[in-house]
């Protein structure tokens, strides 16, 4: 499907592709919009839904500036997924024991691994690459180190783990009976401390400048300042440890499924992809730093991940590099709900209702994550046929959430 409405109410149009969006996100994209740096025009996906900072699933393309609360404290979030030779049939009859050793090997809520056993071990040399880098950025802003208790630790420890929220660890069949391993999680509490971080620096800096936003979260940093150049110097490094984070997750699963399953080895490609991240592209032929904010890159080819809810399927999917959404995608489902009110109207006995036949949590402490709280994949895929095609549908058997 086309995009289905455009707003003209900002200095560029907006270019929304559903129909199914709240006034409040309306609002924020509007407020985007109106921002002399933005352009040529926002990109709303259809998971689009109201966001801190900004509008979750917009595309927001920028002139020599970025917005830091745009980007968000969730730092390359994103998606990882193999296929494995393993088939349903190589799986126990009962997967809860399967799911115990994974979250054995994978640390999830606000739990993280022990320092005295990854201290000097192959976890700790696979964050050497990052630790020069985090120097030089902790040397320039020491605030971001005073922001994350026991600092030095805590990011080497927090490596392979997953944290809470809508973060997941899944298994999943595929439509010829293959097992895929299938998880969602981000820069951890690091990324999330240089997100907060800069996000007070841009403010601060747009109220020295006596700049007029539309909502101070809007604040942004101009190319060529101190403060943009160390952003992105922030910025890259969280986004490399979130793909970091991801690959340690995703060897720790394997190798505790491994110990319990017949031998197998992972197939196909990898896919590893953010979607809560600023990158430097060119579209257009005029070079923009482009934001996708609940959004993942579709460039024609490119393979990506749209994962459902936790009761619903997922889909492996392939860029058409659509020039309209800035060759992107959506990154979901998309609440439909806060998690507020997702707990104000369901219990414990709807969740379980909802995710019958899923090995998961069905307890009170993941009621916010209900199939309900979130837009039917379906209809966001349908929404996005100009976007991506279909590779493979997957649906999950195991799903692991802090």
């Amino acid at each position: 499907m086309p995009i289905h409405q455009t707003l003209h109410e900002g200095l560029v149009p907006v270019h929304i592709y559903t129909d199914d969006i709240a006034a409040s996100a309306l609002q924020q994209l509007k407020n985007i919009a109106s921002l002399p740096i933005v352009t040529p025009h926002v990109a709303a996906m259809p998971d689009v839904h109201f966001g801190t900072g900004a509008t979750v699933g917009s595309v927001i393309p920028t002139r020599a500036a970025i917005i830091p609360a745009a980007v968000g404290v969730d730092i390359g979030c994103g998606m990882n997924a193999v296929c494995t030779t393993l088939t349903a049939n190589d799986l126990p009859d009962s997967l809860a024991r399967l799911r115990s050793a994974i979250e054995a090997a994978v640390p999830v809520g606000f739990e993280q691994h022990d320092w005295d056993k990854v201290r000097g071990s192959a976890h700790a040399r696979a964050c050497r690459p990052l630790s020069d880098r985090l120097e030089r950025i902790i040397a320039k802003h020491p605030g971001i180190a005073k922001m994350v208790q026991k600092f030095a630790q805590t990011w080497i420890c927090q490596t392979g783990t997953l944290g809470g929220g809508n973060h997941f660890i899944e298994v999943c069949l595929d439509e010829a009976q293959r097992v895929w391993v299938m998880l969602h999680s981000g820069s951890r509490g690091l990324g999330n401390a240089i997100g907060r971080y800069f996000i007070v620096a841009a403010q601060k800096d747009i109220r020295r400048h006596k700049l007029q936003l539309p909502d101070q979260d809007l604040a942004y940093f101009s190319e060529g300042s101190d403060l943009f150049e160390d952003y992105v110097e922030a910025v890259e490094w969280a986004q490399d440890y979130a793909l970091l984070n991801r690959r340690e997750m995703m060897r720790k699963t394997l190798e505790a499924m491994a110990r319990m399953l017949p031998s197998f080895t992972t197939i196909d490609e990898a896919i590893n992809c953010h979607h809560n991240y600023v990158s430097q592209e060119t579209h257009g032929n005029e070079h923009l730093f482009i934001t996708r904010k609940g959004a993942i890159s579709a460039q024609a080819g490119e393979l990506g991940i749209i994962p459902g809810s936790m009761g619903a399927k997922s889909y492996i999917v392939r860029g058409k590099g659509n020039p309209d959404s800035f060759c992107s995608c959506s990154h979901g489902a998309g609440r439909r709900m806060s998690r507020t009110e997702a707990k104000r109207r369901f219990n414990r006995f709807d969740l379980a209702a909802q995710t019958e036949g899923i090995e998961c949590r069905k307890d009170g402490g993941v009621v916010d994550e209900i199939p309900a709280a979130y837009k039917d994949i379906d209809a966001v895929m349908a929404h996005q046929s100009d976007l991506v095609e279909v590779v493979q549908t997957l649906r999950q058997i195991i799903c692991i959430k802090g």
